[in-house]
């Protein structure tokens, strides 16, 4: 066996075996970055494959091939079997080669489906990674469709500002589809079965509940953006009982404790699950808060997530408003252009941290020479301290508080989240972890 390289040589490719078919065979251990010979990501992953196929023979649509290690280090040419060339034109063909560019959120064959369906069927779509950045190829059942599709989305963004549709015409006669998952799928087959891969890091992003309500064409596929940022960041599907449909944004809150609450420690409770439009407290029921969230998505997890949480010893009812939003008034308080929304940047990170309220709560922006005692002199006033933990991320101090119960840990939240520390405007959220 030749000295170790990402880049594999694979013999005994007849003229029947598809480029797909060739990515189909190493996807399971990495992305693939180029294809003339096929060379993985990284050495680790080209190592695997060939470990793996030592023991397994390969086989791809009934013929037997071969895989070494290749001479090369590093593929430095762009070629493709798809024989593009820049400065010529492909024949219409009802084959797409789809190429994203920007791409800032998760594409994955279900998002491609609620694009491309809208200008007729399509028939498989398979999807791999090059070395010009990712792609995919769109079967369509005919070419006036394919031909269609090309004319209305070429050079548009799935997402707003990202995730640009650069298409080709592939000259490629038939995909060749051998299983139905996140990466490939035979929508004419469906009884195709389910690839199992390795490798968690590349579990799909399935569509929960007809998340993508995909707009007509021309319209901005903003929704679809959101729906599929809260999929990818939950792991692939939402929790159980968030549907990912509701399109109300004004929540009422009800019986809060009167003595205690206010604007702004509403603000920093709701606003660990969406951005905060605004929120007013009514006069008349001053145990009742009308919470307008930024879209649907946002008031559905705060629904799900605080439902029953219990703040300054009252137990919260969050329900959905009868008024789509609040009207701007004196009373109340705008939180539009506030720096303290945390979904104004890392959103899928922050998506990714949505929990209810637990035991334990996460200090970010600490100042760096901060001791654990100045943190527990911050927030012990709001019950008993468990345990600490000050650590770092990335040159940045941060701590873990555990409270003896949930209802301590939210009200430190509530009333410290965005206070100064030591001259820093600190950062509060819940942490899922168990123990320090």
């Amino acid at each position: 066996m030749a000295e170790p390289s990402k880049v594999i040589h694979i013999r005994n490719v007849g003229h029947e075996i598809a480029e797909a078919d060739l990515m189909q065979l190493l996807q399971p251990f990495g992305n693939v970055s180029k294809i003339a010979l096929l060379q993985m990501e990284d050495l680790h992953n080209s190592v695997s494959a060939l470990q793996y196929y030592s023991s397994v023979q390969p086989s791809v649509r009934g013929r037997n091939v071969y895989m070494q290690f290749s001479s090369h280090q590093e593929l430095t040419t762009d070629q493709s079997s798809h024989g593009r060339n820049s400065d010529q034109e492909s024949e219409p063909n009802r084959i797409l080669l789809v190429t994203i560019h920007h791409m800032m959120y998760p594409i994955t064959v279900e998002v491609l489906h609620q694009v491309f369906k809208a200008y007729g069927y399509v028939e498989k779509i398979v999807t791999f990674q090059k070395s010009a950045g990712f792609q995919a190829l769109i079967q369509y059942q005919s070419l006036q469709e394919a031909v269609e599709a090309f004319g209305a989305l070429h050079g548009r963004n799935i997402y707003d500002g990202c995730c640009q549709l650069d298409i080709q015409y592939s000259n490629l006669s038939e995909l060749q589809v051998h299983y139905n998952n996140d990466r490939s799928r035979d929508f004419t087959n469906p009884s195709l079965p389910t690839e199992q891969r390795p490798r968690a890091s590349q579990q799909g992003y399935p569509d929960p509940g007809g998340l993508y309500a995909f707009q007509q064409p021309g319209a901005s596929y903003a929704q679809m953006g959101r729906a599929a940022m809260i999929a990818a960041a939950f792991g692939g599907t939402l929790p159980p009982g968030v549907t990912g449909t509701n399109e109300r944004c004004t929540l009422i809150v009800s019986n809060l404790n009167t003595d205690k609450i206010n604007e702004d420690k509403l603000f920093n409770l709701f606003s660990l699950y969406g951005n905060i439009v605004r929120i007013k407290i009514l006069r008349n029921k001053p145990d009742h808060a009308l919470v307008e969230m930024a879209d649907g998505f946002q008031a559905e997890l705060a629904v799900h997530y605080l439902k029953g949480a219990v703040l300054f010893a009252k137990k919260l009812e969050v329900n959905y408003s009868k008024y789509p939003n609040i009207t701007t008034a004196p009373d109340a308080h705008d939180y539009t252009t506030s720096s303290l929304n945390r979904f104004n940047s890392n959103v899928i990170k922050n998506y990714r941290h949505c929990c209810a309220p637990t035991k334990m709560i996460h200090i970010s922006a600490l100042p760096q020479e901060i001791s654990e005692d100045a943190i527990l002199n911050h927030v012990s006033e709001h019950g008993s301290v468990v345990n600490t933990k000050l650590f770092e991320v990335n040159g940045k101090r941060q701590a873990l508080v555990q409270f003896e119960n949930e209802e301590e840990a939210t009200e430190a939240l509530v009333s410290k989240h965005a206070t100064s520390l030591e001259g820093n405007t600190i950062r509060i959220s819940f942490s899922q972890m168990q123990s320090i």
